[in-house]
């Protein structure tokens, strides 16, 4: 059953335990457990680690074909938060590229069979995101005090419509978490299963003989298809939620409209 079932490959389930923390000998407290989730996502930091370390240790004047993604990769990036938040926006190059690096090589993972996607839970991708808004409250406060304020009210409104924009600005502003993370979480999730199902069909229907063969081919191609899809989608949304960093930090940076 777990061989066809499109949620089984969405389960958490722990690796090892390292006990509770806090409760009574009658029980209670909170469990700290090592889980797939945790592995996958540990094993992405270590990827993408040994990568940069590996690729850029020569650093080469003629690059070598490793360090030349490595280059590439930075300028990307760098680009990307120059465009969206100005050149004082580099400040914050460290936490986008690894942010995206992360993003991207988590959804690349989800991708093999039996390895597990992390950004397919919506938990996940919360905490991102709130990572995300939370450095943007942060340091818009930080640097421009009460003047943060100005993102809400938009410069050149007449004061009775204030009234209306500004908790219009507000409710936007909140709900930039909530939209930024289920835009990941649903894609990758919506996805995987829509895969999922269409490699049902094909291990179900080639059970019936010749003529479930013939018949799963027709599934067989749209489950290639759509892997090829996924890849893409894999990619795509780890730009997305960190170009939206970058416009979201542009706030923090220049609050006024």
């Amino acid at each position: 059953m777990a061989g066809t079932d499109p949620i089984h490959q969405f389960n958490i389930y722990e690796l090892f335990s390292f006990g509770s923390v806090g409760g009574t000998e009658e029980g209670g407290g909170f469990e700290l457990a090592f889980t797939n989730s945790a592995l996958f996502m540990v094993l992405a930091v270590g990827l993408i680690a040994s990568y940069l370390i590996l690729s850029t240790r020569g650093r080469g004047l003629v690059p070598s074909r490793l360090q030349l993604v490595s280059e590439m990769s930075y300028e990307f990036i760098a680009n990307m938060v120059r465009n969206s938040a100005g050149t004082e926006g580099m400040k914050f190059f460290p936490f986008v590229f690894s942010l995206f690096s992360f993003i991207l090589i988590v959804n690349m993972l989800g991708m093999f069979p039996y390895f597990f996607t992390v950004t397919t839970h919506f938990i996940i991708c919360a905490a991102l995101a709130l990572l995300v808004i939370g450095i943007v409250i942060v340091y818009g406060v930080m640097r421009n005090g009460f003047g943060f304020l100005k993102l809400f009210v938009p410069s050149g409104i007449p004061l009775p419509v204030l009234f209306i924009v500004v908790p219009i600005e507000v409710l936007s502003f909140l709900s930039r978490p909530l939209s930024l993370s289920l835009r990941l979480f649903g894609n990758m999730l919506a996805g995987h299963i829509v895969l999922k199902v269409f490699a049902g069909f094909v291990v179900s229907l080639s059970s019936l003989g010749f003529f479930g063969i013939v018949g799963a081919i027709l599934p067989l191609g749209m489950t290639i298809a759509l892997t090829g899809l996924e890849f893409l989608v894999a990619g795509l949304q780890a730009f997305v939620f960190t170009i939206l960093t970058c416009v979201y930090l542009n706030d923090a940076i220049h609050p006024g409209h």
